[in-house]
């Protein structure tokens, strides 16, 4: 049991009843509804208070129905404080009527267009998607940076360019923990942490990790590294579940969590564990 409740920053809903999501057509384990209901039942003994919802990458023309559908579960599930939905960015300007959609709703705090599956390595950087990004200050928006390690140097190359943009790192990057590699992830890591624009979700270790052997010491050099670079006021927990549940259940993770946070002071553990989080999504 940690000793005060969390926000938990990183939280995927779904029913494949309602929309379509085909990257869950060979993970039977995940490929059923996922509601506010199973969330509170996988919590366990931890407690939160305040909860991020995150896009699941329901087909694109279906973006803003998940949109509504999650609002709408907001109105009974008041936890879900925050929305960070998808939008077309790759569109430039031509994004503006999707953003202006979505900004009606007080909820919505950020954007998040997935890199990571693109299979051009360059993707983030034509200019259209740029500018995209780029529009994201008018609506005082942030941008959710979803990638592999791969797409880490390019996306570099992206923050430079959008240097009145908010954004926040999902998964650490996401490097090859169950490898061992920590390199050039963590210079990348490094480089990225200096622009101060930039925060860093400590989420998802545990997928890019051994899904059945891996231990808190796999993890602990890679946490420690973004605390290091970052600093602890601009990391935040995430639990990223359900897809979590493939290397860990809920209380798992955030206890794995807070046994490899052996350095911060009670306070910053505090913020870590919460605080952070309601300053970046400015949560009510």
């Amino acid at each position: 049991m940690l000793p005060f409740s969390v926000i938990d920053t990183h939280v995927h809903l779904w029913d494949p009843a309602l929309m379509r999501y085909p990257w869950l057509d060979s993970i039977p384990l995940l490929n059923r509804a996922h509601l506010p209901s199973d969330y509170a039942a996988a919590c366990g003994p931890i407690q939160v208070d305040k909860i991020v919802f995150i896009q699941c990458e329901c087909e694109p023309v279906q973006f803003l129905d998940e949109f509504a559908w999650v609002a709408g579960l907001a109105k009974t599930e008041p936890r879900i404080q925050a929305i960070v939905p998808w939008a077309p960015l790759e569109k430039g300007d031509k994004a503006r009527e999707a953003l202006d959609r979505l900004v009606g709703n007080p909820l919505t705090k950020g954007v998040r267009r997935i890199i990571q599956f693109e299979e051009d390595i360059e993707f983030c950087l034509r200019p259209e998607f740029v500018r995209g990004v780029q529009l994201l200050e008018n609506y005082d928006l942030h941008f959710e940076i979803c990638i592999a390690h791969r797409q880490l140097a390019n996306t570099i190359k992206l923050v430079r360019q959008c240097p009145n943009v908010r954004f926040i790192l999902d998964h650490i990057g996401k490097p090859d923990i169950a490898n061992h590699v920590f390199e050039p992830w963590g210079s990348e890591i490094k480089a990225l942490a200096e622009m101060p624009n930039v925060w860093c979700k400590v989420s998802g270790l545990v997928t890019e990790a051994d899904h059945r052997n891996w231990t808190i010491e796999d993890l602990k050099p890679f946490v420690s590294h973004v605390l290091e670079c970052f600093g602890v006021a601009r990391c935040m927990y995430g639990s990223d579940w359900p897809v979590a549940r493939l290397a860990a259940e809920y209380p798992r993770w955030t206890e794995t969590l807070w046994a490899a946070t052996d350095a911060p002071t009670q306070d910053e553990r505090r913020g870590l564990f919460r605080g952070n989080a309601e300053e970046f999504y400015r949560l009510r």
